[in-house]
């Protein structure tokens, strides 16, 4: 799965093309390197995303192509 559709399904961020730009911005870093939004996501890898002066540290522990509400936060923990 794409790593700006992933960030929207997860609800890790709101909505894709915010994923997307965020991407572009170079402020999304999986596995300690700065990614495109393009990036294939796998259960393991550890995406950071960094939100002004904070940062946000998340592991993915599912891939599900979509999802309710309430069970978004299976598809993460965070770090």
């Amino acid at each position: 799965m794409r790593l700006d559709k992933y960030l929207k399904v997860s609800r890790l961020i709101k909505r894709r093309t915010v994923a997307n730009e965020a991407c572009d911005a170079g402020r999304i870093s999986v596995n300690g390197r700065t990614v495109k939004a393009s990036y294939d996501v796998k259960v393991g890898d550890v995406i950071e995303i960094s939100f002004g002066d904070k940062s946000v540290k998340a592991e993915v522990t599912a891939i599900m192509d979509t999802t309710k509400k309430e069970n978004a936060a299976e598809m993460f923990k965070y770090l």
